[in-house]
């Protein structure tokens, strides 16, 4: 009689398996790690809905001045036009939908300091204080030398790019390029230089985190100021005016980066090489 209980015991036990191979911390465990995740998610979702109302709200307020905006942004090719000719448009749209392209990327320009703040704001809680504090200056300075690299594209590089091929343009033809085309080319040559002038940051950035030593770095510059000739080779027009306008500063932005990265090496990478 003294072993029955014990009997509906294991018989309890194996009908309801769960209860004796699961801890009782894990249904809790697992329920905060799923609310942990949701409430990341809602926070994104905000994050990014603020980001894009902050876009729209400054496209909104520019878009009444979009064929004054467009024709700003096509000043470089416009002043390099001979005389009496002018941009065309080849397709029925095209004069409406291109000025609002261009006054949607000025917009995102304009509001991207809020857009990066919005992305701070959201990967910000879960760094230490070292990162946060090497974080916020390479944001800052990566707006900053994207919008450098777009500002050297449209004030050196178009109006050169542009006066050579109207120099090479033969008689009897009269060039007139299509507003469609010219933002497509605008907007390509906007980003390989802004991507470009990003150079230094990527030094900085695998120097800090130890990736790449200083001395790699010197030692690779050689075979860096090659790759730069093939890039600009590849990504710009096929005139040397424009490959030298991208290579040239490529290899100064390497110098360059080379520069600050000696303020950002990690203390123990400085006593190495010092010995």
């Amino acid at each position: 009689m003294a072993t029955e209980p014990n009997d509906s015991q294991d018989a309890k036990q194996a009908q309801d398996p769960q209860k004796v191979l699961e801890p009782p911390e894990a249904s809790s465990g697992s329920s905060f790690a799923e609310e942990g995740f949701v409430s990341h998610l809602v926070e994104l979702r905000d994050r990014l809905i603020r980001a894009v109302l902050a876009v729209l709200v400054v496209f909104l307020a520019l878009v009444y001045w979009a064929p004054q905006i467009y024709s700003v942004f096509a000043e470089p090719l416009i002043a390099t036009l001979p005389a009496g000719s002018s941009m065309i448009a080849t397709d029925v749209t095209a004069p409406f939908f291109v000025p609002i392209k261009v006054t949607m990327m000025v917009a995102f320009v304009v509001a991207l300091p809020y857009v990066l703040y919005q992305a701070w704001a959201f990967v910000a809680p879960g760094l230490y204080k070292h990162e946060r504090q090497l974080a916020m200056p390479i944001i800052v300075s990566s707006f900053g030398l994207f919008l450098v690299g777009m500002a050297f594209a449209y004030f050196l590089v178009f109006p050169a790019v542009f006066g050579f091929v109207a120099s090479y343009t033969p008689e009897g033809v009269q060039m007139a390029t299509d507003i469609d085309k010219y933002l497509s080319f605008a907007l390509s040559l906007f980003l390989v230089f802004g991507l470009s002038f990003e150079t230094p940051v990527v030094q900085m950035v695998l120097v800090r985190m130890g990736i790449v030593s200083m001395q790699k770095m010197i030692d690779f510059r050689p075979y860096f100021i090659v790759i730069s000739f093939v890039i600009a080779a590849i990504v710009t027009p096929p005139d040397v005016i424009s490959q030298l306008m991208l290579a040239i500063p490529l290899c100064l932005l390497y110098q360059f980066g080379i520069f600050l990265a000696r303020y950002v090496t990690p203390q123990e990478n400085q006593d190495e090489a010092a010995s």
